[in-house]
């Protein structure tokens, strides 16, 4: 398969709070200086770290926030769905499998859950649950395009590559030009056999201004698969380091060598 606290008093020195508390201590009358909202205050900058170290890859650290603002208000829905895909990234899919299934207990058919709760399904390599939670997720928003495209990708774990393909072009009919939908297309035509086609959606999909790294590198791997080392090595080099690009360039070869035996 393919690889798929710092607390600021605005405004007011230090000084001057503690000047209003002396004046406050000798006129009763005086009222109590202002507080930060430590609410107000804490959770953006809990949101920012976390967004931050999940775009950093360090979905540790950003599963350890959205716990913390999860905890702080549980009935944060969006925060929950986050804290399950860092979990699903951070290689805790059974976290987030117990965290989509109390979440549905309490809120059947939320079309959102079920379309995460399926892809931490995917990540246990569990495609029989998954596609049946997706089918549900589907039934549910049907206009999803993200719903459509893990459904193509759950098909595609059970080797039902005509149906995967399907599901991923009506994903991308909802989602043109997405490239993480061209990209699920791409790698489903590879495992298809289909290297041409594979080729054709993982170059749109590299040529979208929100490609991302391992777009291109997926882009690679099927110019090796074609043959075509020189061509993968350079895409490499796009976005890697010396010395995973030497790594990859020997597994290109060796992918070229297979794909010519009979």
């Amino acid at each position: 398969m393919f690889s798929y606290r710092v607390v600021e008093y605005s405004g007011r020195s230090v000084a001057t709070v503690l000047l209003a508390g002396a004046l406050g201590a000798c006129n009763p009358f005086l009222a109590d200086p202002p507080r930060p909202n430590l609410t107000e205050v804490i959770e953006p900058s809990l949101r920012r770290a976390a967004e931050a170290a999940e775009a950093g890859y360090d979905y540790k650290t950003a599963a350890g926030h959205y716990k913390t603002l999860f905890q702080r208000n549980p009935g944060d829905r969006a925060v929950l769905l986050k804290l399950m895909r860092v979990l699903r990234y951070g290689g805790l899919a059974q976290q987030a499998v117990d965290l989509g299934q109390a979440s549905l207990e309490r809120a059947p058919g939320d079309a959102a859950m079920l379309t995460e709760l399926g892809k931490a399904y995917l990540a246990q390599d569990r495609p029989n649950v998954a596609v049946r939670t997706l089918l549900q997720a589907r039934e549910q928003a049907p206009e999803n395009w993200e719903t459509w495209s893990a459904l193509g990708v759950a098909y595609d774990y059970q080797r039902r590559y005509d149906d995967g393909a399907a599901a991923h072009r009506q994903a991308l009919a909802l989602s043109p030009d997405n490239p993480l939908v061209l990209n699920n297309l791409g790698l489903s035509r590879a495992q298809a056999g289909d290297l041409d086609d594979a080729e054709r959606l993982l170059r749109l999909a590299a040529d979208q201004p929100k490609a991302t790294a391992q777009v291109r590198q997926n882009l690679a791997l099927v110019m090796a698969l074609k043959g075509d080392v020189s061509g993968a090595e350079r895409l490499a080099r796009q976005d890697l380091p010396n010395d995973l690009v030497r790594t990859n360039v020997s597994y290109y070869k060796a992918l070229a060598d297979a794909a010519r035996l009979p």
